[in-house]
């Protein structure tokens, strides 16, 4: 979890942060802010507003109302009288196995460094884990289908050769399908998609394109020329980026609707009762969420802004129009 993304972060996030933050401080007798804030990937502002919440934790061993002591003086960070707290978690059967699952995948992932280090960690988890090492074995997981695993190892020959690529690609949000040089600068897999990331010479910027939407590849007989000033993106808080310019788009969604705040990066969701949900998300272009819309029927609706909302009513009123004809 990165700075930005621990802000946003619930009470549950934190209280297994607070729990963890416990045994991590013990087993090292002393240990920096800063490093332990880089550890758990959070400002150091947000590391002392936790070291202050643990003033409060009072524990009734070895004696009542024995409150934590702790000191971040001068930097450093100690904790005393947590023992009972003070041992590192447990994983469960299914948390160690869903764990080795999500390892033997990063080790799949092509161009992955220090891979001999990804393989002690199996190693040892797979030796403690026991049974859930077991269940783990039995699972198989497959990454894409044989056409994209194809273009995975295209795409890594022209990574190692310094060629460009030409994509044909479909741009789900326009509906269409696009063609497009591209000069590779790495591939990469977020929130469990693999992208090719690389500087697109119809846009002139650094684009991300998702590799199970490309539908066509080919190597290009010309090197790939990624401009100086080229950064790559950051994706530690996830892909989705708002920007101020794009559409606020508010809906309201049934309880059997509320997987769209789970689905989709909101920038708010509120309770309303009931099991519904209020969410406002941004983007730049709204006809995905004319799409999404329509799909969820009597799930969910646009109520904001008014255009989109008639718009959408417009085109279920064609959509029924059909079946009337029909």
């Amino acid at each position: 979890m990165s700075a930005a993304a621990g802000a946003g972060t619930t009470s549950t996030d934190r209280l297994g942060r607070l729990l963890a933050l416990v045994p991590y401080v013990v087993s090292r007798d002393t240990v920096a802010v800063e490093e332990a804030a880089a550890a758990f990937g959070i400002s150091e502002k947000q590391l002392i507003d936790d070291l202050n919440l643990l003033w409060c934790v009072e524990l009734r061993a070895p004696d009542p109302y024995c409150p934590i002591d702790l000191s971040y003086e001068g930097g450093e960070i100690t904790v005393a009288e947590a023992e009972s707290i003070a041992r590192p978690l447990r994983l469960k059967v299914d948390e160690a196995a869903a764990l080795l699952v999500a390892l033997r995948m990063l080790a799949d992932v092509p161009g992955l460094q220090d891979r001999d280090a990804l393989s002690r960690v199996i190693a040892k988890l797979e030796t403690a884990a026991g049974a859930a090492a077991q269940v783990a074995g039995q699972v198989s997981v497959e990454v894409g289908g044989a056409a994209d695993r194809e273009h995975l190892a295209v795409l890594r020959r022209a990574l190692s050769a310094g060629r460009r690529v030409h994509l044909t690609y479909y741009v789900p949000g326009r509906d269409e399908t696009t063609e497009r040089d591209v000069d590779p600068m790495r591939l990469l897999v977020v929130e469990g998609s693999t992208y090719l990331e690389g500087w697109c010479r119809r846009a002139e910027a650094v684009r991300l394109f998702r590799v199970d939407r490309i539908t066509g590849l080919a190597v290009l007989d010309a090197a790939a020329e990624v401009p100086d000033g080229a950064e790559p993106r950051d994706v530690d808080g996830g892909l989705f980026r708002p920007s101020p310019r794009d559409e606020s788009v508010t809906l309201e969604l049934a309880p059997a609707g509320r997987w769209v705040a789970d689905s989709y990066p909101c920038e708010s969701v509120t309770e309303l009762g009931e099991g519904r949900l209020r969410v406002v998300l941004r983007t730049p272009d709204t006809r995905w969420v004319r799409g999404l819309a329509l799909r969820l029927a009597e799930q969910g609706r646009v109520v904001a802004p008014p255009e989109l909302a008639a718009a959408v009513r417009a085109e279920a009123a064609r959509a029924l129009a059909l079946y009337d004809n029909a």
